[in-house]
């Protein structure tokens, strides 16, 4: 029989926001996966173990997921990685990899899922509180009423979709193109406020557009409301 790879999310940075079922995967089964190349120093572990210190105990695996768009480059990480998982696998073996947010969500399991349903393995998803629902609740704030329209976009290749759009607008991955998103949503007429590190010690809350720094961190999500 071969082994069950388990896309499990941890939720975006609160290990109190880790579900029961996450937690329960990681006490039960021997091998767990996380994104990076050193396992310990992967953000979804650090969530992890401080739900689950057993974690310490498994035996780790580091599947490197490089940062960029060389679409042949990730293509090869994806399949090497992917194969890695499936060494484990075939020995009867669950892997439970562990990713921020949920899996459902631009979140790179999806490409290790294609590979491994593809070579004929059994894949199942464990879902974890999406960092945008987390960023609103922390700032107090609903993402929809009435018959408002929610869009959820990576700001890296969507930011000037905002201006086009109707109703409210989550953007995701925001940092690295972080200017050209505020002008974006200044032209959109937006109420904007952001979270970085959501849940996490390194947290910031901005209420406005003008207090985000065109600097801010990698996980900087931000939440554009019609007025």
């Amino acid at each position: 029989m071969k082994g069950i790879a388990y896309g499990v999310g941890v939720g975006p940075g609160d290990p109190e926001l880790m579900t029961l079922k996450a937690v329960r995967l990681i006490k039960e089964n021997r091998v767990i996966a996380v994104p990076g190349k050193i396992a310990e120093e992967s953000v979804a572990y650090k969530i992890a173990a401080a739900a689950a210190p057993e974690i310490s105990d498994k035996e780790l695996i580091a599947v490197d997921m490089p940062m960029t768009r060389d679409r042949e480059i990730l293509a090869a990480a994806h399949r090497k990685g992917a194969e890695l998982i499936e060494s484990y696998l075939d020995k009867g073996l669950n892997v439970v990899f562990l990713t921020l947010g949920d899996p459902t969500v631009y979140c790179t399991f999806s490409y290790l899922q294609h590979i491994l349903e593809a070579d004929g393995y059994k894949v199942e998803l464990v879902s974890g509180i999406p960092s945008f629902c987390a960023a609103a609740a922390r700032l107090g704030t609903s993402l929809t009423e009435w018959d408002e329209q929610l869009h959820i976009l990576p700001a890296l290749h969507s930011a000037e979709d905002v201006s086009q759009l109707s109703g409210n607008c989550v953007l995701m991955k925001s940092a690295s193109h972080m200017k050209e998103v505020k002008d974006a949503l200044a032209r959109s007429g937006r109420g904007v406020q952001a979270v970085e590190n959501c849940g996490m010690d390194s947290e910031k809350i901005y209420r406005s557009a003008e207090e985000i720094p065109d600097e801010a961190g990698y996980f900087t999500l931000v939440i554009a409301k019609e007025k």
